[in-house]
Formats: C-alpha cells, structure tokens, sequence
C-alpha cells in the first residue's frame, strides 16, 4: 500500500499545482496546510488523502485529470481524455439522436470495411474510431440520466 499511497500522493500534488494553490483552497474549502498534507511524503501524513469530493472539485478546473488518472493506471485501465467539454446541452432526448447517428455512422464503416471480405488495420481504426464516438455519446446519456434520479 505504501507504493500505491506515494503514486497518489504524487499525483495529488500534480493536480493542486496544475489548479494552483490558492484556487485548491478556494475550490476545496480546505487551507494550504491541509492539502499539503494530502501529498506530503511524511511518515505522519502517510494514511492522509484528499477526499473524493474535493479531487472531483480540482479535476474539474485543471488541464487534466490527474489522480484519475494515477487510480486508472493503478488498476491497469487505459484511459482516453478529450479535453472537448462534454454534452452539457440538452438532455436525454438528445442523446437518444446523437446515439442513432453515431450508431448509423458505425454501421456503415462496417459495411465498408466488409465488402472485400478482409478488415485491414486502417479499417479497423476507422472502427474503432466510431465505437468511441459511440461510446463518449452513451457516457453523456448515462450522465443525464443520473442527473435526473
């Protein structure tokens, strides 16, 4: 666990500087002495870290989500950042149209790349491509679904 702590403990601290310390504060409600303890290296801070809420507060105005980041990578998951605000207009409804488009789009790369019988990587690509896509449109559904509960 000791690893695991100073991999986030690290990454804490890259997320506090990338937001700045004095907007930490302002975001966090939380003094500089208290994050500093969040990523302090001490042996008497060692079993000290950030709430979950104040790193969602942080993440939200830094350029990249880094403890998230650090907790992706410690359970071997990859992730895939778009720096591209996500679908805050509308709602579900129109989630369910961007979905059934993004579907139409997916399936006619498919059809494309089968017609020879053969998917060739840069097929493949244009695929995978397209199942992201999807994918980013059925997480911002899943949003505004959640938002609704």
């Amino acid at each position: 666990m000791r690893e695991r702590g100073s991999y986030l403990k690290k990454h804490t601290e890259a997320l506090v500087k990338d937001v700045g310390i004095e907007t930490a504060c302002t975001l966090t409600g939380r003094s500089k002495a208290t994050l500093g303890r969040y990523y302090s290296a001490a042996d008497e801070h060692s079993d000290r870290f950030m709430p979950v809420d104040a790193v969602a507060a942080l993440e939200a105005e830094a350029s990249y989500p880094h403890v998230t980041g650090a907790l992706a990578e410690m359970r071997g998951i990859t992730m895939s950042y778009d720096p591209t605000a996500p679908n805050s207009e509308g709602g579900v409804n129109s989630d369910v149209i961007k979905l059934s488009q993004r579907f139409a789009l997916l399936m006619a790369e498919y059809n494309r790349s089968i017609e020879d019988g053969v998917i060739s990587v840069n097929e493949a690509k244009r695929l995978l491509q397209e199942t992201t896509a999807l994918q980013k449109v059925l997480i911002e559904m899943k949003m505004h679904l959640e938002a609704n509960d």
